[in-house]
């Protein structure tokens, strides 16, 4: 399609995701690039399901890349996966407050807390405020993780690294967004809707939650 009606549209993607992973992406059309420029202003978090399997270890971290080592796995249990998690969010809470320049001591901050608000207001590195079992049957497991400025290739090294923290090693499988900020899996267009009229309703849908969002984070 060409034409001077078309060369004024603009598109742009929020969060992106790279040729392994799958899941939720944002696009903006028109005027929606500026709100995705508010929402990535917003610093809110995305949700994972992250695939893995114990007992090899590849040049990529996921389970197409090039086999570099094996390694045994049957001495792992959930409960020892679960502490190592509860290790890795802990960790992460904390350098969480410390990017989020908050003096915790104030009541402010501790209301923000109960109600999960506070989040780095600027450039951090990645941080885990959520990591935790939803499936274990050796040799493969899988995890729900909460992230912010996160790439799926750190969440892939996140996989790699559990598994030597549990003296064996661990492959990504698959790495599935199902949340990025206010939009979940129930707000994205299958391949076989993306049509006009399907992305119209996607956007008069999405309006609402998307302007609320904004005005509640960054007034």
């Amino acid at each position: 399609v060409t034409g001077p009606r078309f060369r004024r549209l603009k598109m742009g993607a929020g969060h992106r995701l790279d040729s392994k992973a799958s899941g939720v992406m944002v696009l903006g059309i028109g005027h929606g690039n500026k709100l995705l420029t508010d929402l990535h202003n917003c610093h809110l978090s995305k949700v994972y399901t992250v695939g893995g399997l114990f007992g090899k270890a590849t040049d990529d971290f996921s389970d197409t890349g090039k086999l570099v080592e094996k390694t045994t796995f049957d001495h792992i249990t959930r409960e020892k996966l679960e502490r190592i998690l509860a290790v890795i969010q802990g960790s992460n809470h904390k350098a969480l407050l410390m990017h989020s320049n908050i003096d915790m001591k104030t009541q402010e901050a501790y209301e923000m807390a109960v109600k999960g608000l506070i989040r780095p207001m600027g450039k951090s590195p990645p941080i885990i405020t959520v990591i935790r079992c939803l499936q274990f049957a050796l040799p493969e497991f899988q995890l729900e993780i909460h992230c912010l400025h996160e790439t799926q290739q750190y969440l892939r090294k996140i996989v790699h690294e559990i598994g030597l923290e549990l003296k064996s090693s661990a492959v990504c499988t698959q790495v599935r967004r199902i949340r990025d900020g206010v939009f979940t899996l129930d707000d994205a267009l299958l391949r076989t809707h993306w049509n006009l009229q399907s992305i119209q309703n996607a956007i008069w849908n999405c309006q609402l939650k998307v302007q609320t969002e904004i005005e509640k984070t960054l007034g």
